[in-house]
């Protein structure tokens, strides 16, 4: 027998599981949400948050050397690692907190413990039985460590806010977001760093254009690139952690491993497939454009689907589904093209739409790329002399914006207005006629010839 019956029941307290929660009950649904561990999900507690404010101190910390240079007389003194995360951890346990008020206050009821599906519309917890008529999976996903020799010497990105110091001597594996925005914040902070990837470039993904300019800015900023190696083992002895890859190469000693290989969707003890929901290859749950499953009234959102794994794209994922089931609007959903997004590297990348390449590939010819690399003002007076890149992809006879890319300070915050350009259908000309903010970076997109 059911305990209780909700018009919509939601598995995982993170962020696209929360914002469905919350429009739904806006909306007037009955809503329920599980969570076995601390709301908010890993974006609050292991990831964006965190890892902006890590990010953050690495700025400020190559900061005081750029001041120095400017004249500034500074006592310059190393970081406290342990006061710096205690208030990390301080902050993103407030917005926990934050989090379990707002679901009081707007009525979600919340049920701790973990999950399984049954079948359609029902779910058990921990022994406990309730029934929805929609039930939303929202359980994300959590850092994969490779299956070889030595593995569990290495950590996550899940430890990363809880090191006991700041470690002098640090190797990360793998070349995506995760990986390089721990390698530069680590260096930034003053630890010894080698980064290993696969391919010959961190951030393969991307384009040439953003690929080739974060190398060289890596490598400017110190640390050791090891392209072209796959891990094969981690061995440990007195003199510290041993990374060997498979033809023979043999990286060390280090202090920590960071494995950032990727993420799995957290699906395994979900019972999804016994219910008669489909997984893909990788364990994901395979939803259409509506975020709808196999099974009806069954849906899931974010990084479990094994989509873009991004915040945002959870959130919007989850307020447009929300809206379709209870809002009135049946044709509510998430246009997953040119979503923006900001790795957190030192100098960080900004990027929406198409590469060059990928432009070719989708629109043929005339496709065209705009680009300029300078110094900003920022640094005319430093030490330091980071480069900046911008390119500005466009595709047919009338020039349409396809693609908007930067490489440098200040990307994360202008790449948002210009996010909007692209999505409206700005023209290079439209650019063109707008006057720039000089000076500045964000006006070098649209003074390019």
């Amino acid at each position: 027998m059911s305990e209780a019956r909700f018009d919509c029941l939601v598995i995982g307290g993170g962020s696209g599981g929360l914002a469905a929660a919350r429009r739904a009950a806006a909306h007037g649904a009955k809503v329920a949400l599980v969570e076995a561990g601390r709301l908010g999900g890993t974006c609050v507690h292991a990831g964006c948050i965190p890892k902006k404010l890590l990010w953050i101190a690495a700025e400020l910390a190559l900061g005081l050397d750029d001041a120095e240079a400017l004249g500034f007389e500074l006592a310059r003194r190393a970081l406290d690692w342990g006061r710096f995360t205690r208030a990390i951890a301080a902050h993103t346990a407030s917005l926990g907190v934050r989090y379990a008020r707002h679901l009081e206050t707007e009525g979600v009821q919340r049920i701790e413990g973990r999950a399984r599906l049954l079948g359609p519309g029902v779910v058990d917890v921990e022994g406990r039985r309730f029934e929805a008529r929609h039930v939303v999976l929202a359980t994300g996903g959590a850092p994969r460590i490779p299956e070889l020799p030595g593995a569990e010497l290495g950590i996550t990105s899940d430890a990363l806010f809880t090191l006991p110091e700041l470690p002098r001597r640090l190797c990360v594996v793998g070349g995506g977001y995760i990986g390089v925005e721990a390698a530069s914040i680590f260096r930034a902070l003053g630890s010894e760093v080698t980064l290993a990837t696969r391919r010959s470039h961190p951030l393969h993904d991307f384009g040439a254009t953003i690929r080739e300019a974060l190398a060289a800015e890596l490598s400017a900023l110190g640390l050791a690139l090891a392209p072209g190696l796959v891990p094969a083992a981690l061995e440990q002895n007195v003199a510290g952690l041993f990374l060997h890859g498979a033809n023979g190469e043999r990286l060390g000693p280090f202090d920590r491993v960071l494995w950032a290989i990727g993420r799995a969707p957290a699906t395994s003890s979900l019972g999804l497939e016994t219910a008669g929901v489909s997984l893909g290859s990788r364990g994901e749950v395979v939803v259409d454009a509506f975020q709808d499953t196999t099974l009806p009234g069954i849906h899931a959102v974010g990084d479990v689907t094994g989509g873009r794994e991004l915040t945002p794209v959870a959130i919007a994922e989850g307020r447009r589904l929300a809206d379709r089931l209870f809002g009135g609007r049946p044709d509510s959903k998430l246009d997953h093209d040119d979503v923006p997004t900001v790795v957190f590297s030192l100098p960080p990348v900004g990027t929406v739409g198409l590469s060059l390449e990928a432009a070719r590939a989708r629109h043929g010819e005339p496709v065209r790329a705009y680009r300029s690399t300078f110094t900003a003002t920022r640094y005319a007076l430093t030490r330091r002399r980071p480069r900046t890149t911008v390119e500005l992809v466009v595709a047919g006879p009338d020039e349409r914006v396809v693609g908007v890319h930067v490489v440098g300070a200040g990307a994360d915050e202008l790449l948002q207005g210009f996010a909007v350009a692209l999505k409206l259908g700005a023209r290079k000309v439209d650019l063109d006629r707008t006057v720039a903010i000089h000076p500045t970076t964000a006006e070098e997109l649209v003074t390019l010839r």
